[in-house]
């Protein structure tokens, strides 16, 4: 099938251009793809390449550059778009064509491994003729029995066997991919927390940290130091592994809310990105540098330990203490195992105000994790949403919290709320 929208796996013959289309219009204002412009946007676009040029296969680059917006410099091994987009495709397609397109006569499908569409003739099965089939079954009984007290029995035999067909049937059209009671329950508070970056209409930005090293891996690094390294070449391409599965994790909860998420080193990230979406940060500010040209938290501010055993560290100010509250929080130092880290949850007005901003951030890249586990998993979740009185979407304003996380083997394994700020809107 791939290479060609003109292909007919059925066998039934080759389709016509019309019907392609046909099909394609039929999608895009399909309850299954409402509301998912960008979803739509890209199978106009690979509908219209396979139709102009058939067997061309289409590149991730210029999926990118063409359909998602992305600049110039945009990089397939760091920036997985592409393919995240185009995995949500497959399963909206998967989706319409075992719900409201069951009966379509073609079938459009995205096969894996390829973005060049395919076109064929969905194979008819015949469905029974439950009338019919009643006729013929009770015309050959009464051929074939000769004595008139089995009829009775043979109908009655014919009438369970019909209300099995029937119930089968309507439980086969009644069937729905929708999740179940228990499930959408559970789904809540992601549906709660996350609502105002799941509805729009652009995908929300993901900026992991990507901070400025000297050396050389296999000589050692560190952070780069303006005041003694000068013109010392910098390293830009490494980042932490909490900030690896901090991404992982919120690619995974998006994905069950049937949204997608644009991904970006911060190294990468423009003031423009900034103005126009909505953002979640990952990571503080000594390694996500774009936290410090956008608004941030101002209730617990993150700040460089100057001197001291600890110099060197970042901590976590309480800008304003509450009664029992300490002044700051900064994790286990760093010549024994990393037992404790503390970590900024934080939802902000962006730099249009009309966007929002979602900052996820440990002192440790530890404590990054932690952080978005906070506002990925339903236990932490709930306790947050609790906290704040929060019973739906319209409820959630703008909060700082700190949350303090305990460490075993380098993984977070437990997460407490330490301190939460609700702002006026």
């Amino acid at each position: 099938m791939v290479g060609s929208c003109y292909i007919d796996v059925t066998g039934v013959g080759v389709v016509d251009r019309s019907q392609f289309e046909a099909a394609i219009a039929r999608l895009v204002v399909s309850h299954t793809l409402h509301g998912s412009e960008s979803l739509c946007k890209l199978l106009r676009y690979l509908a219209k390449q396979a139709i102009e040029h058939p067997g061309v296969q289409v590149k991730e680059y210029q999926i990118a550059t063409e359909v998602l917006g992305r600049q110039a410099d945009f990089d397939p091994q760091l920036d997985s778009m592409v393919r995240v987009q185009a995995g949500r495709l497959r399963a909206k397609l998967t989706e319409y064509y075992s719900t409201e397109g069951a009966s379509d006569p073609y079938h459009v499908e995205l096969p894996k491994g390829s973005y060049a569409v395919v076109f064929h003739q969905r194979s008819k099965q015949a469905q029974p003729n439950v009338a019919t089939e009643a006729r013929e079954f009770a015309s050959r009984a009464r051929q074939a029995v000769g004595n008139h007290w089995l009829v009775p029995m043979l109908t009655a035999a014919l009438l369970v066997a019909l209300a099995m067909i029937g119930w089968l049937v309507l439980g086969r059209k009644g069937a729905s991919p929708v999740v179940s009671a228990s499930a959408s329950a559970a789904a809540v508070p992601y549906r709660t927390f996350w609502n105002g970056f799941a509805t729009v209409q652009e995908e929300p930005w993901v900026i992991f940290s990507n901070a400025a090293f000297v050396g050389r891996p296999d000589t050692g690094m560190r952070y780069f130091d303006s005041a003694k390294d000068g013109k010392a070449p910098i390293l830009d391409h490494y980042t932490g592994v909490g900030e690896v599965l901090a991404v992982h994790n919120l690619d995974q909860v998006f994905a069950t809310l049937h949204q997608s998420l644009r991904v970006k080193r911060g190294s990468l990230f423009s003031l423009d990105d900034a103005k126009n979406n909505d953002l979640i940060l990952i990571g503080s500010p000594s390694e996500n540098l774009t936290l410090l040209d956008v608004p941030s938290t101002k209730e617990f501010v993150f700040r460089k330990v100057d001197d001291g055993p600890r110099a060197g560290n970042m901590e976590i100010v309480n800008v304003h203490p509450g009664q029992g509250e300490p002044d700051t929080y900064i994790a286990t130092p760093g010549n024994i195992p990393l037992t404790e880290d503390y970590a900024v949850v934080a939802l902000v007005h962006g730099l249009n105000p009309e966007h929002s901003e979602l900052i996820l951030a440990g002192t440790t890249t530890i404590g990054t994790q932690a952080a978005v586990e906070f506002v990925t998993r339903e236990s932490y979740l709930s306790s947050l949403l609790e906290r704040m009185k929060v019973r739906k979407p319209s409820d959630l304003k703008p909060f700082e919290a700190v949350i303090q996380v305990k460490v075993a083997r380098g993984v977070p394994v437990g997460c407490s709320l330490v301190a939460l700020r609700v702002l006026e809107k």
